[in-house]
């Protein structure tokens, strides 16, 4: 390659017909200016292209590291998505498993109170048929001890009309009138 001082220093043979040196030497300065500016361009573009190559080769390896970030991504969504599915149907068996269980418990927990109230029903009747029996029986306990205590005073009736009776006991010197609408009217007797 032919350098800018190459020109400068590059000396032509002299003919007779030859062109003027002095435009020959100011055409070669010219030259030179522009082969300067040419290649200091040049080299200037050069060291652009060097940067920019540069740069091209780093996006470069940042978009494959990109791609596969994005490769990498994709992969892991569907592993979320299918675990999430997973996770969400092993959550949807174990709530029917709890309602089933929940389900069985309050089942049983109803039966149970079914046959304590079956069972409290049956000691209840037994009770009442208990308790009547013992109040019948002191009833008539009673009635024998009245009957036993009542029968040592001396009782009269007589007979004032169909309707009405006269009771006279000695013990409370006493006269009770039963005129048979359920009240007696006590006559005190001196």
């Amino acid at each position: 390659m032919i350098t800018p001082l190459d020109i400068q220093n590059k000396e032509f043979s002299r003919v007779v017909r030859g062109y003027k040196e002095e435009e020959v030497d100011e055409f070669l300065d010219l030259l030179t200016l522009d082969l300067e500016k040419i290649i200091t361009e040049n080299a200037t573009l050069k060291d652009q292209l060097a940067k920019t190559t540069r740069e091209l080769e780093k996006y470069r390896e940042s978009e494959g590291a990109v791609l596969k970030t994005l490769e990498a991504a994709k992969a892991l969504m569907g592993d979320i998505s299918v675990s999430a599915e997973k996770r969400a149907e092993i959550l949807l068996k174990n709530a029917e498993l709890d309602a089933q269980l929940i389900q069985r418990e309050a089942k049983e927990a109803a039966d149970r109170l079914s046959e304590e109230n079956a069972q409290l029903r049956n000691r209840f009747v037994e009770f009442r048929g208990r308790f009547k029996a013992l109040l019948e029986s002191e009833l008539e306990r009673f009635d024998t001890l009245s009957n036993e205590i009542f029968s040592e005073y001396v009782q009269q009736t007589a007979v004032v009309s169909r309707e009405t009776k006269v009771l006279v006991t000695q013990e409370h010197k006493a006269v009770y009138i039963d005129d048979g609408d359920l009240s007696k009217t006590k006559l005190n007797i001196k």
